[in-house]
């Protein structure tokens, strides 16, 4: 499914996204300075946003079905 360039994409706080991964805002500060973890935008001196849609990817591109599939995604 393409998504329309007109329809707005949902965004997500940190305090947001910190509660959907129950991770704290220290963990995505560091996500971001390490530049290993989602996507963001900076909306402000101060203020990060995140697409869900980007939310969305990052977190199917780290699901897995077993242990050993995790392990051959890593190795490749």
């Amino acid at each position: 499914m393409q998504k329309n360039e007109t329809q707005a994409d949902e965004f997500l706080s940190d305090a947001q996204l910190c509660a959907l991964l129950r991770v704290t805002p220290r963990t995505t500060a560091r996500w971001r300075v390490e530049g290993n973890g989602l996507p963001f935008v900076r909306a402000g001196a101060r203020r990060v946003l995140y697409r869900k849609s980007d939310v969305d990817a990052w977190l199917a591109k780290r699901t897995y079905a077993h242990r050993a599939a995790e392990s051959v995604a890593k190795a490749a």
